[in-house]
Parts: structure tokens; sequence; C-alpha cells
């Protein structure tokens, strides 16, 4: 009776997404192989395509709760490599990565990620994204200036050669952001993995090759 109730509470969209959640066969593989997240497997399978993530790479992780792509990053470059993540939200402890419990826009949030670091990184990973208004214009442009922070980021800490992950939305918008990267990186491209539900519009957007610092794009 008591789950009836909470049945008749939920809205069509809570319940829409608690189906799919249960048929979801990424779902039930992240529980089976001990990852936090169905996101891991979309990291994982960028990686197993595109080769970001090698032995002993340092990594930098935003947006990282509840720590999916962390998971993965700390297994890939192993003991030798570092993987320092972020969010503004709790996360529960992952061996090999360190946290900072920080919003990415925080003035103080760079410089901090920097000394965490000690160095250059190998890789930066951004799955940030915004809270949802509905409005999709609005959405919209939200997750693309997370985007472009962390581009901006990117760029002042990639080593040459180095890598840059991130989410981004189908839009229009994106095309700006694939102009300037290209600036700065050897190869840049839009990834859909197939872990990235097809009626979903994001899609991510990969740098790779990073040409050595100099004007950041944005």
């Amino acid at each position: 009776m008591a789950r009836l109730k909470r049945e008749k509470r939920r809205t069509p969209s809570s319940r829409a997404w608690l189906e799919r959640q249960i048929s979801d066969p990424y779902v039930a593989r992240a529980k089976r192989e001990g990852f936090r997240s169905r996101a891991a497997y979309k990291l994982a399978e960028i990686d197993d395509k595109y080769r970001l993530l090698r032995p002993g790479s340092r990594v930098v992780d935003l947006g990282a709760a509840p720590g999916g792509w962390s998971e993965v990053a700390a297994r890939r470059v192993g003991a030798g490599g570092r993987v320092i993540a972020l969010d503004l939200l709790d996360m529960e402890t992952i061996a090999g990565a360190e946290f900072l419990k920080l919003d990415f826009l925080d003035e103080t949030a760079p410089q901090r990620l920097k000394s965490m670091l000690g160095g250059k990184a190998d890789v930066v990973l951004s799955d940030m994204a915004a809270n949802t208004t509905g409005h999709r214009k609005t959405d919209h442009l939200r997750i693309m200036a997370l985007a472009e922070a962390a581009a901006d980021f990117a760029c002042e800490v990639l080593e040459e050669g180095g890598s840059f992950l991130c989410k981004v939305l189908q839009g229009g918008t994106e095309a700006t952001l694939l102009s300037a990267l290209k600036r700065d990186f050897a190869g840049v491209r839009h990834v859909k993995p197939p872990a990235s539900r097809s009626d979903s519009a994001e899609l991510y957007l990969l740098a790779q090759g990073f040409r050595g610092a100099g004007t950041a794009p944005f």
C-alpha cells in the first residue's frame, strides 16, 4: 500500500526516469562492476577509442560527483598517475583520487587545483552540468558557459600534447567553442559514446594534441 501511494505521488517525468533506470543495462552493469554511476561507461568508451588515460597520466576531473569518471581515471592511470577531482557536491573517497569540494566557478578554484596538481596535467575532463530550468535555450547557455570555463582552464594547465574532454549540448553554440579549440589543439571532434542515451541532447567535445600554452580561447 505504501509503495502504491509513493507511485501515485511521483510526477510523470520522475516515473519515466525511474522506469529508464530500472531497464537501463548500464545501470545494472555499474552495480555489477562496482562503479558509482552509469556515467563511468561514457568515459571508458571514449577512452577505449581515443586513448586519453595512460599509465602515469595526471588528470583533472571537473564536476566529478558522484565519482564515476574519477573511478575510471584512477584505475587507468594507475599508482604512478594522479587524479584531482572537483565538485561542489560531496563525494565519497576514491582510491587513487584527491578531492576538492568547491564550485569550479569560484574565483579561487583554478589556483587551488593548480596547487594540488603541483605541475601540468595530461588530461582535463569536465562532465559539469548546470541545474536545468526547463527552458531549453537557458539550459544550453548555462552548460556552454561551464564548457568554456573548463576549456579556458585546460589551456592554462595542460602539458603539450594533452587532451581535453567536456560535456556540451546540441544546439549550435558549441560550434564557437569548437572553432576556438581548433587553434590550440591538433584534433577536435564531437563524440557521443554508446553509454550516452540516444534521446539525450548531450555530446562530448574532445580536443587532443594540445599545442602548448598560449592565449586561452576565451
